[in-house]
């Protein structure tokens, strides 16, 4: 059995390997880099989940980030139990192998209540006054203190909203390292996130993305560097290749305009009313799950969203299957977006009308994801000094809203999700093994039990 690090660049494509990452240029040289097709939808929880089950979403029932909670009838993304994965995951399977199999994951999601043997993931505090506190939660329980105590507390608001950077992925690294020399695992899986930002925000083209690369490249080669000088065999992987885009979908408000979607008032702003919906749009990057109440709906929607510029595929039961996403947790129809284009899950028709969550970041409020969350509003005249007296006036116990996020969709241009694009776009899995030059993203996992153990290879 050999120990492995298995290190998910988030948004690392062959294209992107080059000049502006000396080390991962270097290093990757005297390894195979294969391209993986991803699963659909090319999402972090989707990809990720098939990497370590070696399964697609029909079999592990991670359709998108989120999705419809029939039972319950709300739309939830970005869960974290890891009760919701319905396969076997890669530890369970080595662990029958070798008893003595030990792994820590480091900010893969559904990352809470499993079998690992070390976990960290982001966890903030929401405090009953209205305070959101940066923090983590780990098991066993104290090795959250023991890390924030070497490395200060976790950098929340670098990992997610308008000031995310290095220093998440940065604190990441660092406390994987850490986790290694206290506790040796067999398998290390270490979550870096920070080349999503950026690519999402401005796009391949733009000029920070080469900042960025340097930076990730640096993070990159320390972590490396440390693993293989204490004999682990390193493996880097990513979910996604991020791609440009200029066209945001507003499927909700297409719904919405053909009658078939409902909102409640609230203090001047409506609420959508996911339980009294005809159809409703779970928008995740450049997928859509359409939740269709009565069966009969389904012709009516079917031919109303054909028309839409921007959707490329609208995948009914046979389209499901074909593409392996045919679970009980998706959409009666399945949209995904052209090669341009990717999908708001805006529903009101006013944004003077818009929730107050709209205008925040808010990743569990909303009933889907919100890249424009990276965003500060441009058109909000003195934003820093007006965020530091909200942050102020938290502190001192004051409730305020950090309505800073602008409702403008076509701030972003950047996604992913779609199966299309050249090669060059694709997810990586880069090893010293001799892979095939291209693998479906459910054999990776067999790839990654091959790399810990050789002997049986």
């Amino acid at each position: 059995m050999q120990q492995v690090a298995i290190i998910d660049i988030v948004g690392l494509s062959a294209d992107l390997i080059g000049e502006d990452t000396p080390f991962l240029k270097q290093w990757s040289a005297g390894r195979k880099v294969t391209t993986v097709d991803p699963a659909l939808p090319a999402v972090t929880t989707t990809a990720q989940t098939s990497y370590l089950t070696g399964k697609y979403p029909r079999d592990h029932g991670i359709v998108a980030n989120g999705w419809l909670f029939r039972d319950e009838q709300e739309i939830k993304l970005w869960r974290q139990s890891n009760h919701l994965v319905k396969s076997p995951k890669i530890w369970e399977v080595a662990r029958e192998r070798d008893p003595s199999f030990t792994v820590a994951n480091m900010f893969w999601w559904y990352n809470m209540y499993s079998s690992v043997d070390y976990c960290v993931t982001p966890r903030p505090q929401y405090l009953a006054d209205g305070r959101k506190m940066p923090d983590c939660y780990s098991y066993p329980m104290d090795l959250r203190e023991r890390l924030q105590k070497e490395l200060g507390t976790f950098p929340l608001f670098s990992f997610w909203g308008p000031r995310t950077n290095i220093v998440s992925s940065r604190w990441i690294a660092d406390a994987a390292m850490r986790v290694y020399d206290w506790h040796q695992p067999t398998m290390n899986l270490v979550y870096l996130p920070h080349l999503d930002y950026n690519l999402q925000r401005y796009g391949q083209d733009h000029p920070s993305v080469r900042q960025d690369l340097r930076e990730i490249d640096g993070v990159v080669k320390d972590l490396i560097e440390f693993y293989e000088g204490n004999g682990v065999e390193v493996m880097v992987l990513s979910e996604y290749g991020i791609t440009n885009v200029d066209r945001p979908v507003h499927i909700n408000r297409i719904l919405r305009e053909a009658g078939l979607i409902s909102v409640r008032e609230e203090r001047g702003t409506e609420l959508l009313d996911v339980g009294t919906c005809r159809a409703v749009a779970m928008a995740d990057h450049q997928i859509a799950h359409i939740y269709i109440k009565d069966p009969a709906d389904i012709p009516h929607v079917r031919a109303l969203l054909q028309r839409v510029p921007g959707i490329g595929q609208l995948l009914d039961e046979e389209g499901k299957k074909l593409h392996k996403i045919d679970h009980p947790r998706s959409g009666e129809l399945v949209a995904v977006a052209d090669d341009r284009s990717w999908f708001t899950y805006y529903y009101w028709l006013d944004d003077a009308r818009a929730p107050d969550y709209a205008r925040t970041v808010d990743i569990h409020k909303k009933p889907g994801y919100d890249p424009v969350e990276m965003f500060l509003d441009p058109e909000k005249k003195l934003l820093i000094p007006r965020i530091a007296l909200k942050v102020a006036g938290k502190k001192l116990g004051f409730r305020t809203l950090m309505d800073v996020v602008p409702l403008n969709a076509d701030l972003v241009k950047g996604s992913h999700g779609f199966l299309g694009g050249k090669d060059g776009d694709k997810p990586v899995f880069i090893s010293a093994m001799d892979t095939p030059d291209r693998l479906a993203a459910p054999e990776v996992f067999d790839w990654l039990l091959r790399g810990t153990f050789p002997e049986n290879s």
